[in-house]
């Protein structure tokens, strides 16, 4: 007896422990959802257009559904100059408070009516312009010469203008495309609720070592076809099911896993990966056990299904994301945020098990190894292709040089999603910079099909290599060498004796004659042959007489002049 109880309390606790491994829930209808949020994507454009006189020029596109109310504010007290069109096929009623630096258009048989603050003396315009949407960009591309964005809004609550500039970096040209009006920071949109969806959330909150998983659901009778999905930072699986012929993009994979029995659009490549997965219920129990088999885990973060009608939704997960922790800095980045994060690894062998730590110097004159690995998009299998590398020095002045590489040997199995390369520093040897920025250019493909993803990017320290200063020549002076500096020196001394006795004749100058003794005659020549005469004190008798003589008739002169 005791043996039985035994053996069914062992099989009930088996029971448990697997109803609590295959952990479902029932989804109930809300209004919104803790984990992300759901948008529409409607049409517009949005460019770096402005006029020569400073004026921008916005298209708002108003829709209404019938059941709405379609009274709506537009705040604008504080606008920057610009041209306001406002194009809407149901009757509406703006209450507006718009600068006087505002132009307003509508169309000439609008049925909308604006009130306009009391006080601005804002001009309204009544034109006969086009309703459908790119030939209204046409027209407005006429008169104004651009349009600086174009902005498709359902069930406008209120919008109000930030009293920035509304332009964007970038082409000059408006092409109209499904976008997010929210990503727009001069303007903000309030819009009436969307249609309610059911949810459930069988773990409230997940530790933070855990990585989240959220299942979407759209049942067969929806008429949804088209979801965007935006992740944010943290690290998030998704398990995406959908009628046939739904389409999935994930703007930003670079923290996303994901499984689904639809093709899956990844905006960064760009290419559409086609599934292999069936799930042919749209049950929610049927979906949320297949999504834990999918993933091999036995719990989820959240369960949604969507039943709305609007041609393309957003959902974006990155807006509901709790702050982040912080996390040590590593000295690895990628170009932009919205880009695969890529991983770049240094080693000194090519058995690539001894990684560099990122405070060692590295010698220029040595063979490094890199791995560059990235992120994988669930069972998904990526290649990734470096184009190029180059360093930059971190100085004053920086420098940039090519650094080229040779691509190392990597198999699927030892590297996957990853590639391996080779160089060497001696690009920077005779450079004064000790410190570097390395960093690839890096493209990610699938199949046959690639795209950028930006480049890794990791300091480096280099020192330059010992160098052993040159000996010093040790010269061996044999029997020769010693016969051959005598040799040399007697022959220059007997050159130096015969210079001397050279000069000795042709100037005359006697053995042991005082060089004083220089005639008087011969200025400058101190070796003439005649001899020194002596000289007189005492003038001779006829230099007496003329001198006398002269002196005579000079003292005559007077007296002869009295006379």
């Amino acid at each position: 007896m005791k043996g039985n109880v035994a053996q069914f309390a062992l099989l009930l606790c088996i029971a448990v422990a697997a109803s609590a491994s295959s952990q479902t829930c029932d989804p109930k209808e809300v209004s919104d959802n803790p984990w992300f949020t759901v948008s529409e994507m409607l049409i517009g454009c949005w460019t770096s257009f402005i006029r020569e006189d400073k004026a921008e020029v916005h298209i708002f596109n108003l829709k209404f559904d019938n059941t709405d109310s379609k009274v709506f504010y537009i705040e604008m007290p504080n606008a920057k100059p610009m041209n306001l069109i406002l194009t809407s096929s149901d009757m509406a009623y703006c209450l507006c408070n718009i600068s006087a630096n505002v132009n307003i258009y509508i169309r000439n048989d609008s049925t909308s009516s604006i009130q306009l603050h009391q006080h601005h003396n804002n001009t309204v315009h009544k034109e006969d312009f086009p309703t459908q949407d790119e030939e209204l960009v046409k027209w407005a591309r006429q008169k104004f010469g651009g349009v600086t964005s174009f902005t498709t809004i359902r069930n406008l609550k209120t919008i109000t203008s930030s009293g920035t500039n509304g332009t964007k970096p970038g082409p000059r040209y408006c092409i109209l495309n499904n976008e997010d009006a929210s990503e727009k920071p001069f303007l903000t949109i309030n819009t009436s609720p969307m249609a309610p969806f059911k949810s459930c959330f069988p773990q409230q909150q997940n530790p933070s070592d855990e990585v989240e998983l959220h299942i979407i659901n759209i049942p067969e009778n929806a008429n949804l076809r088209n979801v965007s999905l935006r992740v944010g930072t943290k690290k998030t699986r998704v398990f995406l099911r959908g009628p046939q012929g739904t389409t999935w993009t994930i703007l930003n994979p670079q923290h996303t896993q994901f499984g689904s029995n639809n093709n899956v659009l990844l905006s960064t490549l760009p290419h559409t990966i086609e599934s292999k997965l069936t799930v042919n219920s749209d049950n929610a129990e049927d979906v949320q056990r297949k999504a834990l088999d999918y993933f091999k885990t036995n719990t989820f973060t959240s369960y949604t299904e969507l039943r709305l009608e609007d041609p393309l939704v957003l959902l974006d997960f990155g807006k509901n994301d709790s702050p982040a922790v912080q996390e040590p800095v590593i000295p690895i980045t990628t170009n932009a945020p919205n880009q695969m994060p890529l991983l770049m690894q240094l080693y000194t062998s090519p058995d690539y098990r001894s990684p560099l730590d990122p405070n060692t110097k590295v010698q220029s004159d040595r063979r490094i190894y890199a791995e560059i690995s990235g992120h994988t998009f669930g069972d998904i299998a990526l290649t990734i292709k470096v184009i190029r590398c180059f360093v930059r020095s971190k100085s004053s002045c920086p420098v940039v040089k090519e650094l080229p590489f040779i691509t190392e040997a990597c198999s699927l199995s030892s590297c996957p999603n990853s590639t391996r390369l080779s160089f060497f520093l001696d690009q920077v040897q005779d450079l004064t910079s000790t410190t570097w920025d390395l960093e690839c250019s890096v493209k990610v493909c699938y199949s046959q099909h690639c795209g950028e993803v930006g480049g890794v990017k990791r300091n480096l320290e280099v020192t330059q290599p010992c160098l052993q200063p040159p000996t010093p020549p040790c010269f061996d002076f044999g029997l020769p060498g010693v016969l051959g500096i005598a040799f040399g020196g007697f022959l220059i001394g007997v050159l130096l004796i015969g210079a001397l006795w050279f000069i000795k004749i042709k100037t005359g100058y006697p053995t042991g004659l005082d060089i004083s003794s220089t005639a008087a005659n011969l200025p400058g020549c101190p070796c003439s042959g005649a001899k020194r005469q002596p000289v007189s004190t005492n003038p001779s008798p006829s230099e007496n007489s003329s001198a006398n003589a002269s002196i005579g008739s000079t003292q005559s002169t007077p007296t002869s002049s009295m006379a």
